[in-house]
């Protein structure tokens, strides 16, 4: 069998930049910090979805790794704790909920031009399956080939979008199935893209525009920790940056549901000023104000998840980042509040507010 174009099985993509998935719009990076437009580099949540005819024993995946000028700098192989996601260079295959198996190549490629075919044995069954890249090496995804039958896309699922920090991108998950949009998407049965950035998401309202361009069924905004620290925010800086940021976001997406997930604990932060005076509990404070303010003015499509109790520091690897069992504790607060919210995307017609 010929290899296939693997972009109509590409599943968690907002932009696609000659065929590699990226993640802010390759149209308008100079309006972006440079350290969002280096991350939004990095295919953050981008996976495979497909079925399998009958008698087909093993999917195929022709790629290269991506080369540092493609994956943004330092975007690689970055310092931190997001070089945990290098101790597996896998390809992991997953059936519902549920990890199938994960093939680790011996040997990855010696340079970023270098091609190489990772096979995935199948079960007997029809699918649908996901297949999620081994996400900071960028992989460049060339091709798919069936061996013993045939795959074709699975059945595109309503759009999540989901904005936010180093926490929404999945730092310290250790697998990128287990970051918490790619869990909360699972169990709600959707297509989440991640638009987490990794030292950014601090309200940057060009990011919000772009956003507003995305076709969505859902929105999640889940930032603000980096407000506190990476730059510093007042209390009354950040009720105006959250409303600003809804309000362009709305602007393509009037009636779209939304959720804002205000900073999760940190305990360093919470009574701690930061340069402008303001504790991270003070912003969160902020932000939830303006988004029930907000609400009270009339946008109904508009929720509120206050963060503050989601997590505890045991959940904490480096009191910042959720290890797994954070993430899963995020991801099930999140589907408990998208929930009725799904429903009303469900009966809304609103699926792609801009296309």
């Amino acid at each position: 069998m010929s290899w296939l174009d693997p972009v109509p099985f590409l599943r968690g993509t907002a932009w696609l930049d000659e065929g590699r998935a990226v993640r802010a719009d390759p149209g308008a990076l100079d309006r972006l910090p440079w350290d969002t437009a280096a991350r939004a580099a990095l295919p953050i949540g981008v996976r495979l979805e497909f079925t399998a005819s009958p008698g087909t024993r093993a999917l195929e995946i022709r790629y290269r790794p991506a080369a540092p000028e493609e994956a943004g700098i330092g975007a690689v192989a970055p310092d931190g704790p997001d070089g945990l996601r290098e101790l597996a260079h896998c390809f992991a295959l997953w059936q519902g909920d549920r990890c199938l198996r994960e093939r680790c190549p011996e040997a990855a490629p010696a340079s970023p031009g270098e091609q190489t075919v990772v096979t995935l044995e199948l079960p007997a069954s029809a699918g649908p399956f996901t297949v999620h890249p081994p996400e900071t090496r960028a992989p460049v995804l060339l091709g798919l080939r069936a061996v013993g039958g045939a795959v074709a896309p699975a059945p595109r699922r309503p759009r999540w979008v989901v904005h936010g920090d180093s926490i929404t991108e999945g730092w310290w998950a250790t697998r990128p199935a287990y970051a918490w949009p790619a869990a909360a998407g699972r169990a709600l049965g959707l297509d989440a893209v991640n638009l987490g950035y990794a030292g950014s998401a601090r309200g940057e309202l060009p990011v919000a525009e772009q956003l507003a361009t995305l076709p969505a069924d859902l929105l999640t905004l889940a930032y603000g920790t980096n407000c506190w620290s990476g730059t510093p925010f007042s209390a009354p800086l950040m009720y105006e940056t959250t409303r600003a940021f809804v309000a362009l976001v709305r602007r393509g997406h009037p009636d779209t549901p939304l959720l804002v997930v205000s900073p999760v604990l940190r305990p360093e932060a919470e009574t701690t000023p930061n340069a402008l005076g303001a504790t991270l509990a003070e912003l969160r404070t902020a932000m939830e104000e303006a988004v029930r303010d907000m609400t009270a003015g009339g946008d109904t499509r508009l929720s509120l998840l206050p963060g503050r109790d989601v997590l505890g520091p045991e959940h904490l690897m480096d009191g910042l980042h959720p290890d797994d069992a954070g993430h899963a504790r995020i991801a099930a607060a999140v589907v408990r509040a998208m929930r009725p919210l799904r429903a009303a995307a469900d009966g809304s017609g609103v699926r792609h507010a801009v296309g």
